[in-house]
């Protein structure tokens, strides 16, 4: 990638899940925001919630990057992206004072055991920028020093710029640790949080509580204070000293050229708290590609806007299930819409909407939509959990036959297959985790498609490509009447 000089760029990785990355990466970010820094914020792997939080702390969105399902092209484009300063922003047009991305799991866990692909470790290599490594320091004293150590020099490729500890137990445990570390490994220690239960964030069954959530808990702001008291910040500063990249051109395919002469669509899409697992770069790239996203809420507005299509993402509708389904008039006007032929495209949280409804596990039933002829259940075990390669078996809105995506999934929620196939509802995938091999070669029949309804339990990130076929899809079914936009 091309770049130009930026003062700082770091990934945040953890020794493993669990150790505290979340709360050091939202505390970073917010006390360097409270330094007047722009703060560009960035996650690695196929996460919706932690983004969230971050746009909450660094004041600005945050934007995915997965070694795995994305194009090395396409992780580079959204890094360049997201480290410009936007319109209106302080400061001097360009790039943002610091990127901060957020890894995933432990620093080297990828899509398999031996393959660093979808790593946080394989993120920081492609991006070029250094690693900044969170411990948890709870029941270690000079042992410290041996888990360092082994991090820093796994991967002679890659470097680990600093250490921050976590829940550390007092200022005598915290010498004891700085010790070790300085005695041992060369590594500098940039600070420490301590042992602090009231920062937690609360979660739930798919991870951390949403962001609208937390927004006026007052929790990221004391998260900030700590590592600002606890956390050498210029010295954070000058070991990540790096360049950041330059903006990327504008995609131009031969499918897109045409675009912008051409009618736009009106794609209707699910925005609220229920349905907020979305790709910034999903709506970029269908923007560009010719359609004008128009943001409804099925908890609350009555009635769809006009559209050529649906768009409903994941998020939590079992959650919000008691309003969705007192909503009544919003889950008519999707049931009609689907009944005239409105094409519908469904991602997880979405496909449960369409569903006949919920049980949830105290054998609450919350009804739904009703357009896909079953109920789902929430599960108290997961369903599912991992990157998912998905082998495209007749023609649709993101691909054609043949075409194999890349995305992941993760619920706990299951809907009643048997019910689907003895309504006739078709299948249009084959879905098989992590692409295969090493024993997982097997794949599901999945992509319940009925009418132009396609849902699915599946996240795919959608590529200006992808975005063009969707358009034109949309273009070519939308009646003429409802299409006309210039």
């Amino acid at each position: 990638m091309s770049s130009t000089s930026g003062p700082a760029a770091f990934l945040v990785a953890g020794t493993r899940s669990g150790v505290g990355k979340t709360t050091v990466t939202l505390g970073l970010m917010g006390a360097l925001r409270r330094r007047g820094l722009s703060v560009a914020p960035f996650k690695a792997g196929p996460d919706f919630i932690d983004p969230g939080l971050h746009a909450l702390a660094a004041g600005r969105p945050s934007r995915n990057l997965d070694t795995w399902m994305l194009s090395p092209q396409a992780v580079a484009d959204g890094f360049s992206r997201g480290c410009q300063r936007g319109a209106g922003e302080a400061g001097e047009a360009g790039t943002v004072d610091v990127a901060v991305v957020e890894g995933v799991m432990g620093l080297f866990d990828g899509a398999r055991g031996a393959d660093a692909a979808g790593s946080s470790a394989d993120l920081a290599k492609f991006l070029n920028i250094p690693v900044i490594l969170v411990v948890d320091a709870s029941g270690m004293a000079a042992s410290v020093a041996a888990v360092v150590h082994g991090y820093a020099t796994l991967d002679p490729a890659l470097r680990v710029a600093g250490v921050i500890l976590n829940r550390v137990a007092s200022g005598q445990h915290l010498a004891h640790l700085a010790e070790a570390l300085a005695a041992h490994v060369s590594v500098p220690l940039l600070g420490y949080l301590g042992r602090a239960p009231e920062l937690a964030i609360p979660e739930r069954h798919l991870g951390l509580v949403t962001a609208g959530e937390l927004a006026d808990t007052g929790v990221l702001e004391r998260i900030a204070e700590r590592v600002e008291k606890g956390v050498d910040l210029e010295r954070l500063l000058a070991v990540t000293a790096t360049s950041l990249p330059t903006p990327p051109a504008s995609v131009s395919t031969p499918e897109s050229l045409p675009v912008a002469t051409r009618k736009k669509v009106r794609l209707g899409v699910a925005r609220d708290a229920a349905f907020c697992f979305i790709y910034p770069e999903t709506l970029e790239a269908l923007e560009q590609a010719g359609a004008e996203v128009m943001p409804f809420s099925p908890l609350v507005d009555a009635a769809l806007p006009e559209v050529d299509g649906l768009y409903l993402p994941g998020g939590y509708p079992e959650v919000h299930g008691a309003a969705l389904s007192a909503n009544r008039a919003m889950r008519e006007q999707v049931r009609r819409a689907v009944a005239d032929g409105t094409p519908v495209y469904a991602e997880c949280g979405g496909l449960i909407y369409l569903s006949e409804g919920i049980h949830l596990a105290d054998g609450t039933f919350y009804p739904f939509c009703g357009v896909l002829p079953a109920p789902c259940r929430l599960q108290e075990k997961r369903a599912a959990l991992g990157y998912r390669e998905v082998t495209l078996l007749a023609d649709a809105p993101l691909g054609a036959a043949g075409d194999v995506l890349r995305g992941h999934e993760f619920h706990y929620a299951t809907i009643d297959t048997a019910a689907l196939e003895q309504a006739g509802v078709s299948t249009s995938f084959a879905v098989a985790r992590r692409g295969g091999g090493g024993g997982e070669t097997e794949s599901r029949p999945e992509g319940y498609r009925t009418g132009n309804l396609l849902a699915t339990w599946c996240h795919l990130p959608v590529t200006p490509a992808m975005a063009v076929r969707w358009v034109e899809h949309l273009r070519r079914l939308a009646p003429l009447s409802a299409t006309g936009l210039s």
